[in-house]
């Protein structure tokens, strides 16, 4: 298997955040469990681990009078709590996210930019094997004029800038700034990433995502859907259901393993995939959101502002998922939890879904 090398700046960082290291991530087999089928998971009481029954199904009615369709909380691999709302928003949006329900009449919801996530892990696959360095030149893949920007500032993109929101493009594909000068979270351009994947590997995006990560983890509703409704830079979405998803945090939680197979061996990606991938923006890793900074950066824009840590109510160690409509993976090594909440827009009274559904989760953790 082919490693990446930590660039001395990437340790730096990962350092100055406390080292958020795959080791971490990675536990003994024995110690998580890894459900076979979603018919034949395993649950876990939660006063058994320490958990407030009472205090959780709390947690639960906030995250339902926010709009969700789904949460699902794993402990150690396990269903500590899981809840499902029918009708979350009747708003056009939503409906446009909807993909249909399992057998069991879950919702398969297009997750929106929680799906950047797992093209990250796709991407630190795809080095593993051979096909690309995070360094190459993005048009090395997907040709010349890609962008607007001149033949040379063009060139100076590479994999790794995409990956980290630093590339100094506009979203209209115009240069803005030199690469690694400027933080943007810009969706457009990131879309560029499975172009790359597409002409490296020599597969469609169906057929690799499926090879390497929903076969293998028996997310056997997770697929690529179009989305007829959008721009044509953003016009492809993942979608799955929340115990799917929570397959995907559980595969990272357990350091890019499942059960007796390993999915990915490099851990120096995924340490860098989960500490800051640039100063600029110490909140962002590679396309995951990382709690427990000193501040993060206004989304759409490049200028920097204090706010403190991304959740300030989560427990420091939390990286996460986040796409539109607050669809979420929270993955907190500390408290042995992996976290999905699929459904609708949950921001009400001035607070973020974020915000009010962590607050009373950790009125339920355990007390030390």
């Amino acid at each position: 298997m082919r490693k990446i090398r930590l660039s001395n700046h990437a340790v730096i960082l990962a350092l100055l955040a406390g080292g958020f290291m795959a080791s971490q991530l990675a536990k003994a087999a024995e110690d998580l469990y890894f459900p076979a089928s979603d018919e034949s998971w395993e649950s876990v009481a939660p006063a058994s681990v320490g958990w407030d029954s009472e205090k959780l199904n709390a947690a639960l009615d906030i995250a339902g009078a926010r709009k969700s369709s789904g949460v699902v909380i794993l402990h150690g691999g396990r269903i500590m709590a899981e809840r499902y709302w029918d009708s979350p928003d009747a708003s056009q949006r939503y409906s446009n996210a909807m993909k249909g329900r399992d057998a069991q009449g879950r919702a398969i919801e297009d997750v929106a930019s929680a799906q950047k996530s797992v093209v990250a892990v796709i991407i630190g696959m795809a080095q593993e094997r051979g096909f690309l360095q995070l360094d190459d030149p993005v048009s090395k893949y997907v040709g010349e004029g890609w962008s607007q920007a001149s033949s040379n500032q063009e060139a100076a993109i590479t994999i790794r800038h995409l990956l980290s929101m630093n590339s100094g493009l506009a979203t209209d594909f115009s240069f803005s700034s030199a690469a690694e000068t400027a933080w943007l979270y810009n969706t457009p351009v990131y879309h560029e990433l499975m172009r790359v994947l597409i002409a490296a590997t020599g597969m469609d995006r169906q057929s690799l995502t499926r090879e390497w990560v929903t076969e293998p983890l028996g997310m056997k509703h997770s697929s690529w859907t179009d989305r007829p409704w959008a721009s044509s830079d953003i016009a492809v979405g993942l979608s799955t259901t929340a115990r799917e998803l929570a397959r995907f945090g559980l595969m990272i939680r357990a350091g890019g393993r499942w059960a007796g197979e390993v999915l990915m061996e490099d851990s120096s990606f995924l340490d860098a995939m989960l500490s800051p991938s640039q100063a600029l923006n110490p909140s962002y890793g590679y396309l995951w959101w990382l709690n427990g900074q000193d501040f993060s950066l206004n989304a759409a824009a490049r200028v920097q502002r204090a706010n403190g840590a991304l959740v300030a109510s989560a427990p420091s160690d939390m990286v996460a998922m986040q796409g539109a409509l607050d669809r979420k993976l929270y993955l907190v090594p500390s408290l042995n939890l992996v976290i999905t909440r699929l459904g609708s827009n949950g921001g009400a009274n001035g607070a973020s879904f974020n915000d009010a559904f962590w607050e009373a989760l950790m009125e339920a953790a355990p007390q030390h």
